[in-house]
């Protein structure tokens, strides 16, 4: 982390970044809740880390095939096809 908070200089940069038009007040009010963030952060370091292995298990099921569509089915209700495709509207 720096050792430097986030001053009203950054908050302008990253509203120049985002194209946003920010007046004085709400980057100062920006900067300071940029600050707490970082706080927040440098707290969130302070919290030990648990070294056990997390008792993982596996909740998914096993992949099961199928029989597919054939082309002719999948077709069947589409509103227009080309060629054995699906045809969809031009895009600009």
């Amino acid at each position: 982390m720096s050792d430097t908070p986030a001053g009203p200089e950054d908050v302008r940069h990253v509203a120049e970044l985002a194209r946003v038009d920010l007046d004085d007040d709400t980057v100062d009010e920006f900067a300071a809740q940029f600050a707490d963030i970082l706080d927040y952060f440098e707290t969130l370091d302070e919290v030990p880390e648990v070294d056990r292995e997390a008792d993982l298990v596996n909740v998914m099921r096993p992949d099961e095939e199928h029989e597919g569509l054939t082309q002719e089915e999948a077709l069947q209700n589409a509103e227009e096809t080309e060629d054995g495709y699906f045809k969809g509207p031009n895009v600009s």
